[in-house]
């Protein structure tokens, strides 16, 4: 890594990296809002201590389901790209190129977040979103391997 890359407020690249990371928090914590409204739309719960406390069924449905499986396909995904894309930033990357990457990446977040649980659209949506945030992630990956790995 150069001297003259720094880490500082004034860092147009760490600035990207702030502004897309809490997006895809916020996100997250969204769509836990989004389930919790569900289940009590519905009144159904996943533990029966929930279930009697609050009035309501044990179980789920599709609307439920369908949020639920969109947080843990965030959990799945959202940590790795984040880690991954601090290390990007550490290789020097063309701006632009960063730029793209990042926006596209917490674009396709929201749309899979979109097109699963809020208003579910026919496939291919969802698997053309969750694949545009993959290969972005692993691009990010080779090139910090390379960057990192190659003999210099």
């Amino acid at each position: 890594m150069s001297e003259s890359f720094e880490f500082s407020r004034n860092n147009e690249l760490l600035a990207l990296y702030a502004k897309n990371a809490s997006i895809l928090v916020f996100k997250m914590f969204g769509v836990t809002a989004l389930t919790a409204r569900a289940r009590f739309a519905t009144r159904k719960f996943p533990s029966i201590e929930d279930a009697k406390a609050l009035n309501g069924s044990l179980g789920t449905d599709d609307k439920i389901e369908r949020r639920r499986r969109a947080h843990l396909n965030d959990l799945e995904n959202i940590p790795s790209f984040l880690c991954i894309s601090f290390l990007y930033l550490l290789t020097e990357p063309e701006p632009e190129v960063a730029k793209t990457l990042f926006w596209t990446y917490t674009g396709a977040r929201v749309i899979h977040t979109l097109v699963y649980a809020i208003k579910p659209v026919p496939q291919p949506a969802r698997a053309l979103s969750f694949g545009v945030g993959l290969g972005i992630t692993c691009y990010m990956a080779g090139k910090v391997l390379i960057h990192f790995c190659s003999p210099k």
